[in-house]
């Protein structure tokens, strides 16, 4: 039970220190938002856990694959907000492309015979 409270703890601590540097600089901000940070305790957490590198190793692959259609999150929100439509509805309709990029992206790796 402690080592649970321990991950949401630092998970937690993780996702608070970075929304707080981005109110101070959005450089910094995106600098730490754009690493893999919640892959990353991912990884620690399952190998921690479990010691299955070969199970680490094909989230890892999933990841890099499902990287590329949340890509488009990152390209239309910030479009979407600078036209001035408003957030929840940029957050909404940058969303749901990236979700229709998700499976296309899982219907395109099927068909090439990549499985996650």
């Amino acid at each position: 039970m402690i080592y649970y409270i321990i991950k949401v703890l630092l998970s937690s601590i993780t996702i608070v220190a970075i929304s707080e540097i981005s109110k101070r600089s959005t450089t910094m901000g995106s600098i730490l938002a754009s690493i893999p940070l919640v892959s990353l305790l991912a990884f620690i957490w399952m190998y921690i856990e479990t010691k299955d590198v070969n199970k680490i190793a094909e989230l890892s692959q999933g990841v890099f694959w499902l990287v590329i259609p949340s890509l488009l999150f990152f390209i239309l929100f910030p479009v979407l907000l600078k036209k001035n439509v408003d957030f929840w509805v940029s957050l909404g309709l940058s969303l749901t492309i990236m979700i229709l990029g998700y499976f296309v992206m899982l219907f395109i790796l099927k068909k090439i015979g990549i499985s996650i």
